[in-house]
């Protein structure tokens, strides 16, 4: 008789990174500079600068990231930029 095969086991399930929740500033350039906080009580987020005391906020819900508010105020800044070209 012969051995039965044995049943290979599942590799390990890995695991998320955790996400950053420090940025570069997009206006004095210091690097981790800007601390993204979510209150998701009053569905709030909030990006500010510690260097250069800018701040930006916006509704979140309950999926929101750190790096979602951030990347938003990145967006926020380019529309503006853009808009102000357009006009010059």
């Amino acid at each position: 008789m012969g051995k039965r095969k044995s049943r290979a086991k599942p590799p390990p399930k890995k695991r998320m990174d955790k996400l950053d929740t420090t940025f570069c500033c997009p206006f004095c350039n210091h690097g981790s500079g800007v601390e993204c906080k979510i209150d998701l009580k009053n569905n709030i987020g909030e990006a500010s600068c510690r260097i250069c005391q800018e701040s930006f906020s916006t509704s979140v819900n309950a999926l929101t990231e750190p790096i979602d508010v951030y990347s938003e105020w990145i967006d926020e800044c380019e529309r503006v930029n853009n808009l102000e070209e357009e006009a010059d």
